[in-house]
């Protein structure tokens, strides 16, 4: 169903195949792929809405929401669904505009459904490899590909930004007699450490080309083998790098993808995880600091790339246009910034993307 697919769909075949393969004494990869937290929100209107009764994230207040509104750049408050704000009767939990906080419950509540969901489905997976007594023998992990924007940023229900919300995932780790239950780690790690550190675990060398780092020593005992800090990149939605180090998230734009991002952000996520307070003007030194992070790091990579790739993959993405969900689309945007009353934005955006008026 091209990802469209919910857990209602999925689970029935994990749990067939749990029965058929999972007591079998060959060693198994099971691995399960639920979208049902991500956009658009479609958990089936029989589960109800257990959050109704829940308070909203703080952070959010009406009169964030009115500066909100007045921002512009696909899934913003006013178009949720990228560049419209039309909600899909196939997708009714998720909102096509936030514009009140009545909007906004819609939209939490929607994501917060989508959580409960998976996570009742992926009990019933457990169940059945209880039933089928591996447990005791089973390791369980469970990640995701990039976090999800509320707000942050401007941005509703989407992943489009290089920022500390997007480049979030989860991690958690059940390995019989090598991880205790309870371990919590702070540290720095890609997801891309994920292979090397299930190398080491289970006593395998990793290829040697490999850009992960195992951090099997902080599952097994608890070091810190966290990185000094990440760079992570976006340029689907936009063109951007981020730099995460310390309390820092710092984001250097290349093509904003019609949000007139400034060059430079920067925010105190340990303060302000919702990257409210942009610091970058107030503290020029961390910005200094994290650029020359990001140099050293582009350097690194461009120097250990495999023979006959010579130009950076994002530079590739600028050439070709901008990031996918911003090419030819700006002419059409602008007569519906029109619309929604922020032609006010229009003559930015015509001077940072020319090409879109060609």
């Amino acid at each position: 169903m091209g990802g469209m697919e919910s857990a209602e769909h999925v689970t029935p075949c994990a749990l067939d195949w749990i029965e058929r393969k999972a007591a079998s004494r060959q060693d198994w990869l099971l691995h399960v792929n639920y979208w049902d937290p991500h956009t658009a929100y479609r958990v089936p209107e029989e589960f109800g809405n257990p959050f109704a009764d829940e308070p909203l994230p703080n952070w959010m207040t009406p009169e964030i929401l009115e500066q909100h509104k007045k921002l512009v750049g696909p899934h913003c408050s006013h178009e949720v669904m990228m560049y419209h704000n039309r909600t899909s009767p196939d997708f009714p939990r998720q909102p096509g505009e936030v514009l009140n906080m009545e909007d906004y419950r819609s939209l939490i509540d929607g994501y917060d459904c989508g959580i409960a969901y998976m996570d009742q489905h992926i009990g019933q997976l457990l169940d059945a490899l209880e039933k089928q007594g591996v447990m005791d023998e089973l390791v369980i992990i469970v990640s995701s590909d990039h976090g999800e924007n509320q707000g942050e940023l401007g941005v509703y229900a989407e992943h489009g930004t290089a920022d500390y919300i997007t480049t979030r995932i989860p991690m958690i780790v059940r390995w019989p007699g090598k991880v205790a239950p309870g371990g919590v780690d702070a540290g720095l790690h890609y997801n891309l450490d994920l292979a090397p550190t299930l190398a080491e675990m289970m006593s395998f060398e990793p290829a040697p080309d490999w850009d992960g780092r195992s951090y099997a020593d902080t599952l097994t005992g608890g070091a810190d083998t966290g990185r000094e800090h990440l760079v992570v990149s976006q340029c689907c939605h936009v063109c951007q790098r981020g730099v995460r180090f310390g309390p820092w998230m710092y984001i250097r734009t290349y093509h904003d993808g019609f949000h007139l991002y400034p060059d430079e952000m920067l925010f105190n996520v340990e303060e302000d995880p919702h990257e409210m307070y942009d610091l970058a003007a107030d503290r020029p030194d961390v910005c200094a600091e994290a650029a020359r992070k990001l140099e050293q790091w582009h350097a690194e990579m461009m120097a250990t790339q495999p023979a006959g790739y010579t130009v950076d993959p994002m530079q590739l993405v600028l050439e070709e246009g901008g990031p996918y969900h911003a090419r030819g689309q700006l002419k059409q945007y602008c007569e519906y910034l029109k619309k929604t009353g922020r032609q006010w934005a229009i003559p930015e955006l015509k001077k940072r993307h020319p090409r879109e008026f060609e």
